[in-house]
């Protein structure tokens, strides 16, 4: 049975539905196999959820520009990695650039930021305080 099954929608979302519930850290160059697109982090659970932010909206991973790899927070990419962070280019919005570790759906950078703090495809909330420092992870 294939349990890495992957779908897009019209607007440039792709999900898969695998997933589990142990945590993980995955440090550079290695990715998290549990994941469709290349994530990393420190003690990251199956939403996406990590050691740095792990409450029931904490379920996004938001790409970098610097190493094209998603990361659920900064502090998880600082942790991990080698490399000073670089935020999602503006010219590359229409790109996917968050993850949701809820469905598995990748949203364009565009998408996410209209999103009003939840998941387009599926509904979950996404946490409101990441507003605050959008700039961290996102040209704006």
């Amino acid at each position: 049975m294939d349990t890495n099954r992957t779908e897009t929608d019209g607007r440039g979302i792709t999900a898969d539905d695998t997933g589990d519930s142990d945590r993980r850290t995955t440090r550079i160059p290695d990715t998290d196999g549990r994941f469709v697109v290349p994530l990393r982090g420190v003690a990251v659970d199956s939403e996406t959820r990590c050691a740095h932010w792990d409450s029931p909206v904490d379920v996004v991973a938001l790409r970098f520009g610097c190493c094209e790899a998603y990361y659920p927070c900064d502090a998880c990419h600082d942790a991990v990695t080698n490399h000073e962070a670089e935020p999602w280019p503006r010219d590359r919005f229409d790109e996917s650039a968050a993850l949701c570790g809820r469905c598995r759906a990748t949203l364009p950078a565009r998408v996410f930021l209209d999103a009003d703090d939840a998941c387009p495809r599926c509904g979950v909330a996404f946490n409101p305080g990441c507003r605050a420092h959008v700039d961290r992870y996102f040209e704006v």
